[in-house]
């Protein structure tokens, strides 16, 4: 037998695409199976215009053998075959498609269902194999012929007998090594989970012999039972007919598919056609994954391409704010590089990827509209995730995910859109309210917030981290400017009230001053203010930063130590303001100072925010106290 060498340029080229183009070795079994289906897809093809040709579609079938003695699986169709002719142009010249010269050679390309494109799904054999055999008899000659290579070092192709038509591929797998195991490759268990991970969806049975043992009747002697197993289920639940499918049919898919205890919360399903065509299938997790907030989490979709999976998790497909999203995606229209693994042109992966958005955006909106118990249980999980959307790109995706944010309001205690909230605002009310803190009820505690909810104005609670940042980020919805209570610029005072309060600060600026020069740069100011109805004192801030982004910048690892300018305001009608501008009158400027670090103390308190000296102001308490 006269070998033969390879039409490509070098054993360099092969070893190129084995070591490099190649990155799963898995991934032999789908590019040889999606082979086989291709050879079974053109004998039907040309079935359908030769008369003469009879064949029944139901007995197409690509079959797997494993012989563990002699370490060879084997793959092989009833499809068309190749000739010798064929044998040396498509497996002899690497990267040579017999599948893509079959659809050029069709004037009805559009109507084939072929996989392979490219030529060198064969090659990957070589991954698992040191000696990779090929018989095959074409429907055209009567002739069979036997391919064999130990790799790059060339090929030989000599007569051989086969009965029927088509193409059987036998691997001689390799020896294992410490980092390898290609017995694995041998195991049924291994085989079918790669078939159903990979190639599931072939429109022709995978089947493979199963061996089991059961008891003999009437008798406790055991007996071997050999039968065939079909490993794949051929047709996608996203291919059958919608109303042919039953809801407990997607959740089982789901839950068997995607590893979760729980079924999902929304099932999406949609076929979309134009310059890109897919179908996907989608689904909104009913709680969030242990690691959803987490560094390890992946994101992506499913990628199938004619029902063969290519990548486990396509990122590109859905942005960061839908992460939560799990499903898949099928189109024929994509555009794969030489391996199969990874995608060549990213503008049709654009294309989808936009449409997929706005299919999400539009179902998340009817879920809030039309079930909003559910959409509230998915919110608590994953409107942490919507809410990054917007402050990660800078307020960009602020019209795509605004209307889909909720808010605790401080009129039930309930869920409120920002739409809702806007749509109950008084007529004369120009801003959104909010209060930071970090749960409902402490926030309901806040000096600043008694005044405002008295007014009769609604109150946004904000107690995710994140919150203040995203409304600072939003800056405004509706053309309604967001406004924290504890900020220096919120004043729901009269004209004569402002008037009278301005006079009031000025008549004791001296006193403040004394007391500013008491806390020195911990606060830029402090004065009277009408913003307290029953409380003593509080902090506002001043500029960007509040009290509560104070606080979450500073819980970061990199701690930056950053402070709010803020303002100390005492209550001018409670009784302390009184007794302050008579220590300051009796010019007893010790006591002065002991109550102002005091009442510093108790607004950084009911602020949440830390005490520095708390030992020192605990004895400035009691001194007070006992007088």
């Amino acid at each position: 037998m006269k070998k033969k060498q390879f039409k490509a340029e070098s054993k360099k080229l092969l070893d190129m695409m084995i070591n490099s183009i190649y990155t799963n070795k898995e991934i032999f079994l789908r590019e040889l199976i999606s082979n086989a289906s291709d050879a079974i897809d053109k004998l039907y093809y040309v079935s359908l215009t030769d008369k003469k040709l009879k064949v029944n579609k139901d007995d197409l079938e690509i079959r797997i053998t494993l012989d563990k003695e002699n370490r060879t699986l084997t793959i092989a169709d009833n499809g068309i075959g190749m000739t010798q002719e064929e044998l040396e142009n498509n497996l002899g010249t690497i990267a040579k498609s017999g599948s893509e010269l079959f659809k050029e050679s069709n004037d009805k390309k559009k109507n084939i269902d072929i996989i392979g494109q490219f030529g060198v799904g064969f090659y990957s054999a070589f991954m698992v194999s040191d000696k990779v055999v090929v018989n095959s008899k074409s429907i055209n000659d009567e002739k069979a012929y036997c391919w064999t290579s130990t790799g790059a070092d060339g090929y030989a192709i000599e007569e051989t007998t086969k009965n029927e038509h088509g193409t059987e591929i036998i691997l001689y797998l390799k020896e294992s090594s410490e980092d390898i195991s290609y017995e694995e490759f041998l195991e049924p268990y291994t085989i079918e989970r790669l078939v159903k991970k990979y190639s599931d969806y072939i429109h022709y049975p995978i089947k493979m012999l199963e061996e089991r043992t059961e008891k003999k009747e009437d008798s406790d002697e055991e007996e071997k039972i050999t039968e065939d197993k079909t490993l794949n289920s051929m047709v996608p639940i996203w291919k059958k007919n919608q109303k042919d499918v039953k809801k407990e049919e997607y959740n089982d898919f789901y839950t068997d598919k995607f590893y979760d205890y729980e079924e999902p919360l929304k099932v999406i399903r949609s076929e979309v056609e134009g310059r890109c065509s897919y179908t996907s299938l989608l689904f909104i997790p009913s709680h969030a994954p242990y690691d959803y907030y987490t560094k390890d989490f992946e994101k992506g979709l499913q990628l199938y391409s004619k029902g063969v999976l290519i990548m486990d998790k396509c990122s590109e497909l859905i942005p960061d704010y839908f992460s939560f999203v799990k499903g898949l995606v099928d189109s024929e229209d994509i555009s794969l590089n030489i391996s199969r693994e990874t995608l060549q042109e990213n503008y049709q992966i654009e294309l989808m990827a936009k449409s997929l958005e706005t299919k999400i955006k539009k179902e998340l909106e009817t879920m809030l509209k039309e079930d909003r118990n559910n959409y509230e249980k998915f919110f608590k999980d994953f409107g942490m995730q919507l809410k990054y959307g917007i402050y990660s790109s800078y307020g960009m995706k602020k019209e795509t995910l605004q209307d889909l944010l909720l808010y605790i309001s401080s009129k039930e205690k309930k869920y409120v859109t920002l739409k809702e909230y806007v749509s109950n605002m008084k007529e004369e009310q120009k801003i959104i309210y909010y209060a930071c803190g970090e749960s409902i009820d402490k926030i309901d505690l806040l000096p600043q917030v008694e005044t405002v909810k008295e007014k009769g104005y609604e109150i946004l609670y904000l107690t995710d981290y994140m919150d203040e940042f995203v409304l600072k980020t939003m800056v405004s919805y509706d053309d309604k400017n967001f406004m924290n209570v504890a900020d220096e610029k919120m004043d729901l005072d009269s004209d004569e009230e402002k008037e009278n309060l301005k006079k009031i600060n000025e008549k004791n600026k001296d006193m403040f001053t004394k007391m500013k020069d008491t806390l020195k740069d911990k606060v830029a100011s402090v004065q009277f203010t009408h913003r307290l109805k029953n409380h003593p004192v509080c902090l506002t801030s001043k500029g960007e930063v509040s009290a509560e982004m104070e606080k979450v910048l500073n819980a970061m690892p990199n701690n930056q130590n950053v402070k709010a300018e803020m303002i100390l305001e005492i209550n001018e009608n409670h009784a302390i303001s009184k007794k302050l501008i008579k220590l300051y009158k009796e010019k007893d400027l010790e006591s002065l100072q002991k109550y102002t670090e005091v009442l510093y103390a108790q607004a950084r308190l009911i602020e949440g925010l830390p005490v520095e000296n708390p030992t020192e102001i605990s004895n400035l308490v009691c001194e007070i106290l006992s007088k």
